[in-house]
């Protein structure tokens, strides 16, 4: 039998984002585990299809839950789109946290604050809301929440019945952790692993898939840690786990690219007994969509400048009448790669059938300048994997020039897929006379976003996200340590 949440719901009040608490109505609220990995691609998990990877945590809750195969984020960036997920807002709402590696402004709402305020014991461990600092510029705690050394410490900080949210960033998806070996040391033949068409079929790329494959078995098992210690303690029945992304894999054309390869994530989330078990969404869900929907969970109310989207009563069959068929992508400045601080402003919207994506900036390097600017190295928004070394070390060879075009190469004002014939998104359509009607419906889309949403870049010559400063290098202190302890 489902939980009645109306109890839950009665919590709300007018203020938004607030809910008044009580002894009782506090006991009967859930408990929150959201596990957000950094880098970590749809494709790479044994639910969504990978025969190779093992995950057996993720796909448990896929099992004993829901499972996403539409959930995207909204920047291919971590910082970006960590900040929408905390606001609930489109990046280009937020100013300079818009780009990766800005200042948090304390002006903006983030709905951690909102469930500390309701009566939760909120933290996180590992990598919060990052790259980019907060202290100093109106706020004192991270928007993640407070920082914990582990998971026990955060329990045993809590008040006997009370409700928690706990943040767990594991990094073990990140590219420094790939190191050579790991994956052949983990029993992943690399002459097995499946490459992308966007990436050349050559040794050195299948090993390193294979040792990122071996990192995503680590975060799994680092993630099983925590879900198998609340299970001892009795309390992972009424824990809603969030078992996620926060963008895509970072290989060339993922991570700072606004194709699936940097925007498609995993996404399970169980809560037996509210939430079926084994059953499989195709509905479309955002990463900033995840604020507003542990709000509602939560018995709370997003507030109005909020474009997320809860997708609660998905979650607990409930019928709605929100229309799920697209999501938005975008992005602003990355790494500072490119002389002035130049951003690489994209637009974009992904349906089931295509991608279509708006290159403001067209005269401008996707993958950032051809030689080092400012971070990273030679086309800093590429960050420098082996697969990158080995496309850069064999430019000039014939066979490498589709990945040199597809990665590093100036790109037209407009991107248009055929996901239908051509889902890894290697053939843009855009000019194709076949696709106007398509080009004109999803061109129109963005268009009407861009003013729903009052986003500046309505203005052709707005540049302002260029301007705003750069505090995206090295890891922030506290991750750096945490990561110090890691094996």
């Amino acid at each position: 039998m489902k939980r009645c949440l109306l109890p839950l719901l009665a919590l709300a009040i007018a203020g938004p984002g607030l809910a008044a608490s009580s002894g009782g109505a506090a006991a009967s609220r859930p408990n929150f585990l959201f596990l957000l990995a950094d880098n970590w691609l749809y494709d790479h998990a044994g639910a969504n299809g990978d025969r190779l990877v093992k995950t057996p945590v993720f796909d448990r809750m896929a099992r004993e839950g829901t499972r996403f195969t539409h959930a995207f984020c909204p920047v291919p960036s971590c910082g970006p789109t960590r900040s929408s997920l905390v606001t609930g807002r489109a990046a280009h709402q937020l100013e300079e946290i818009a780009n990766h590696g800005g200042r948090f402004a304390g002006k903006f709402r983030v709905f951690t604050d909102a469930l500390a305020t309701a009566g939760y014991h909120t933290g996180y461990m590992g990598k919060g809301w990052a790259p980019g600092i907060f202290q100093g510029f109106g706020r004192t705690e991270s928007p993640a929440g407070k920082l914990y050394r582990d998971f026990p410490e955060f329990l045993a900080k809590r008040e006997p019945g009370q409700p928690f949210f706990f943040w767990y960033g594991s990094t073990h998806t990140a590219l420094r952790f790939w190191k050579p070996g790991l994956g052949r040391g983990r029993g992943i033949d690399p002459a097995k692993v499946r490459v992308p068409g966007y990436l050349p079929d050559a040794p050195a790329v299948r090993e390193e898939i294979a040792d990122y494959l071996a990192c995503v078995e680590v975060m799994d098992a680092e993630f099983g840690a925590a879900i198998a210690r609340l299970e001892r303690s009795g309390e992972l029945a009424n824990t809603i786990v969030i078992h996620t992304s926060d963008n895509g894999w970072q290989m060339p054309r993922g991570l700072g690219s606004v194709h699936d390869a940097g925007t498609h994530v995993p996404l399970a989330v169980r809560w037996p007994g509210n939430i079926a078990a084994g059953r499989v969404v195709a509905d479309f869900v955002s990463v900033t969509d995840y604020s507003a929907t542990i709000l509602e969970l939560a018995g709370l109310r997003p507030w109005p400048e909020m474009t997320a989207r809860s997708f609660a009563d998905i979650l607990l069959g409930k019928p709605s009448a929100a229309v799920r068929d697209h999501v938005f992508v975008e992005r602003e400045r990355h790494a500072n790669v490119r002389r002035g601080d130049q951003s690489y402003p994209v637009r974009g919207v992904r349906t089931r059938d295509f991608l279509y994506l708006r290159n403001l900036r067209p005269n401008r390097w996707p993958g950032g300048d051809p030689i080092v600017y400012h971070s990273v190295g030679d086309y800093g928004d590429v960050d420098p994997s082996r697969t990158k070394a080995h496309i850069l070390a064999h430019r000039n060879d014939p066979a490498m020039a589709r990945f040199v075009s597809l990665i590093l190469r100036k790109r037209p004002a407009e991107e248009l897929y055929d996901l239908r014939n051509d889902p890894e998104q290697l053939v843009n359509v855009a000019a194709q006379p076949a696709y106007a009607a398509a080009l004109a419906q999803h061109r129109a889309r963005v268009d009407q976003w861009m003013k729903d949403t009052a986003d500046p870049r309505l203005d052709p010559s707005y540049d302002e996200f260029d301007k705003y400063p750069y505090y995206g290098g090295g890891l922030a202190p506290e991750l750096r340590a945490w990561e110090a302890e890691k094996p």
